[in-house]
């Protein structure tokens, strides 16, 4: 029981982990005993992440450059993965694009792009490893998703995210439902609106993003938007023993607003 958390000797891919909720879940996990690779694109927002969470930690990370629209290139990610790593028990999929355009004049270049990036992109990325995971029978799979997967947003320019969050959604649900019989679980965590390094400023600058988000502090029972660390917990949570009968499911971290609305 007193190690039902534990993620000793489990080895953690986190994709999209340079920055804001996929940093703080990779650093979760590294205190929890994993070790972890983060992914994305960006060469320098890695090195940056990773030099971060071993300063605080004082464990090495480990940083891969990835395209998730590029299925050779997530497929490169997994060689390298196993080549420095032996194996994959974890995989969380933190990657994400939100572009804001009004449903009226939405550009269908954008559209398709953050399908893309969020949805076929991250199936890739589950398929790719949750193979190494069904040779083995075991593997953990967390997708970030959002409370717009299942709740819109009463503004203009969120349709396309919404969209693409509610099929993360019921992709986490399918593969769950498909992939159990190999001992792999799928899961989500679905944040609100988070005060990341780089929404932050955002929020603050913009005067209909500051009102925004007034009205979303007022709804949300506990009085205040997300930060990155709130999604710690239920990562833990999903990624070890403790949540090893679930599976399907979507944690939303959003301090109550889905409850309430």
């Amino acid at each position: 029981m007193k190690d039902i958390y534990s993620l000793q000797s489990r080895k953690a891919v986190v994709i999209g982990g340079s920055g804001g909720i996929g940093q703080a879940i990779a650093k979760g996990l590294t205190y929890y005993g994993a070790d972890v690779a983060i992914a994305s694109r960006g060469l320098e927002g890695l090195k940056q992440a990773a030099s971060e969470i071993e300063s605080e930690i004082s464990k090495k990370v480990l940083t891969y450059q990835v395209d998730c629209m590029d299925g050779a290139s997530i497929e490169r990610l997994v060689e390298s993965v196993i080549a420095d790593m032996s194996t994959i028990d974890i995989l969380v999929n933190s990657q994400g694009l939100n572009k804001k355009n009004p449903a009226f004049e939405m550009p269908m270049d954008v559209w398709d792009e953050m399908f893309a990036v969020n949805v076929r992109g991250m199936l890739l990325c589950c398929a790719a490893f949750g193979k190494i995971m069904n040779g083995k029978h075991y593997g953990r799979i967390i997708n970030i998703s959002s409370i717009r997967g299942t709740r819109a947003l009463n503004a203009e320019g969120n349709t396309a995210y919404s969209a693409t969050k509610g099929a993360v959604d019921m992709l986490t649900k399918s593969l769950a439902a498909e992939w159990g019989k190999f001992g792999i679980t799928v899961n989500a965590i679905a944040p609100t609106l988070t005060e990341t390094k780089m929404m932050k400023p955002i929020l603050e600058a913009n005067p209909i993003m500051r009102e925004m988000k007034e009205k979303m502090v007022q709804a949300a029972p506990l009085g205040r938007l997300g930060l990155p660390d709130d999604n710690i917990g239920p990562a833990i949570f999903l990624a070890s023993d403790a949540s090893a009968f679930v599976t399907g499911q979507i944690i939303y971290v959003d301090g109550g607003t889905t409850a309430v609305g």
